[in-house]
């Protein structure tokens, strides 16, 4: 019973890594409002949370993000879509961090850094 208990955990274990499937997070879901992203980089998962999820189309709302970096942020690039009735309304595009254009204070922060 162990030695099946120990393979699953190890066989988990390896799927995780071997995984190539960006994973995909819910940030909130009510009635109107559904938010989900996905980490682009299926070993470096990167969480968000926002205060007050129903409040967002009304108000302004604070907007939470951590990390753990497994790599240095060299480049960091940022695509929304709003997607209504499973139609993409609205893209949006943005370089955040590039060679000579650092806009965010965390652009350039080295490996194992906390964000």
């Amino acid at each position: 019973m162990k030695t099946s208990n120990a393979l699953l955990l190890i066989l988990v274990l390896l799927y995780i890594n071997a995984s190539t499937e960006w994973p995909t997070h819910t940030v909130c879901k009510e009635d109107n409002l559904e938010i989900y992203y996905k980490s682009c980089d299926p070993q470096q998962d990167f969480a968000i949370s926002i205060d007050h999820c129903s409040d967002i189309t009304t108000h302004t709302f604070n907007i939470r993000a951590a990390a753990v970096l497994s790599h240095s942020i060299k480049e960091l690039y940022v695509k929304l879509d709003m997607i209504m009735n499973r139609k993409t309304i609205l893209t949006y595009s943005e370089t955040l961090c590039g060679p000579g254009h650092p806009k965010l204070i965390f652009c350039g922060m080295k490996k194992g850094g906390n964000l």
